[in-house]
């Protein structure tokens, strides 16, 4: 990547967050919010390819329940894609509202923060405010996996989250995030590893084709957490539907290598996450027994950093 092409890219990302923060708490409004999601990825020179149709379910005459969004997740950019395609409310970890502008940022777009340390006995409770919003007519976007992985098909599903749903009568929609480059599926945006936001922001902007694809999988529905998480977890993990319409694009640096991998990124390939990405919410924690179960809950992070929390890392 050119040196004078990646500073513009930081000048064109640097005036899109000052114009997004100025905003203020107009900044929630649908419209506004997908609009600006789309110019961070277009500063950035990354190219979204999606579906036209919305990722939270119809609702008749704007009466029942949201729709629970739930997605693989391989990098803090994911937030950014998805917003891109249709606004929703985020749940992420405490930390992330105490970051300066990018808190600022969250707080202003609706985030709900949720304490990633707190104790195991207090996970029904957050189960519970999940499925208030959701019957409130609130979608919410979660990623169920415990951590970040490089790749669609990393980490199971965990089932607190697909409670709220069964608990709100809400519909669930998978979706599944996928990187490329000049077609060929990379890491360059995966935030993997010891890595910090900083690296993988720098690796993101001098990324060259890089496209986010996001594909929504069909509505699943019931009363069986279990079999929500399984459902979802399978959707997400299938053939992508081809030929989504880019919706925004720039051409951005950093060609992959022979493998689809970009070059600087290809150490993420093999390894599972140990940096908590930006945007977490994750629900976890629970036995096959019963909705809370202390030892899956010290236990049930399979990749990265333990987060001996009921939000995983």
């Amino acid at each position: 990547m050119p040196r004078p092409e990646l500073l513009r890219r930081y000048a064109a990302l640097t005036y899109t967050l000052t114009r997004a923060a100025a905003r203020g708490d107009g900044l929630a409004e649908p419209r506004v919010l997908r609009s600006e999601a789309r110019a961070v990825l277009d500063a950035l020179g990354v190219r979204l390819a999606a579906g036209r149709d919305p990722l939270s379910a119809p609702r008749g005459a704007g009466r029942g329940p949201g729709t629970l969004i739930v997605a693989n997740h391989i990098s803090w950019l994911d937030v950014v894609a998805l917003l891109a395609v249709e606004p929703a409310t985020v749940l992420a970890k405490r930390e992330v509202g105490r970051w300066p502008l990018i808190g600022t940022l969250a707080r202003r777009v609706g985030t709900r923060f949720i304490d990633r340390d707190a104790r195991p006995r207090e996970l029904p409770y957050t189960v519970a405010a999940l499925a208030e919003l959701l019957r409130d007519g609130t979608s919410v976007l979660v990623f169920p996996q415990a951590t970040t992985w490089c790749t669609a098909a990393g980490g199971r599903f965990r089932r607190a989250a697909f409670q709220a749903a069964a608990d709100a009568g809400a519909p669930v929609r998978p979706v599944t995030v996928e990187y490329r480059q000049r077609g060929l599926p990379s890491t360059a945006a995966a935030f993997l590893g010891d890595e910090d936001f900083t690296a993988s922001l720098r690796r993101v902007a001098g990324a060259r084709d890089l496209t986010v694809r996001i594909t929504a999988h069909a509505l699943l529905g019931g009363t069986d957490r279990r079999a929500l998480a399984a459902g979802a977890q399978r959707a997400t993990r299938s053939a992508p539907v081809p030929g989504p319409r880019p919706v925004a694009a720039h051409r951005a640096g950093g060609a992959p290598d022979g493998r689809g991998h970009a070059r600087g990124a290809d150490r993420a390939a093999e390894r599972r996450v140990g940096q908590p990405p930006p945007y977490e919410g994750q629900l976890t924690g629970e036995a096959d027994g019963g909705l809370v179960g202390e030892d899956e809950v010290r236990h049930g992070v399979t990749s990265g950093k333990e987060s001996g929390a009921v939000v995983s890392r």
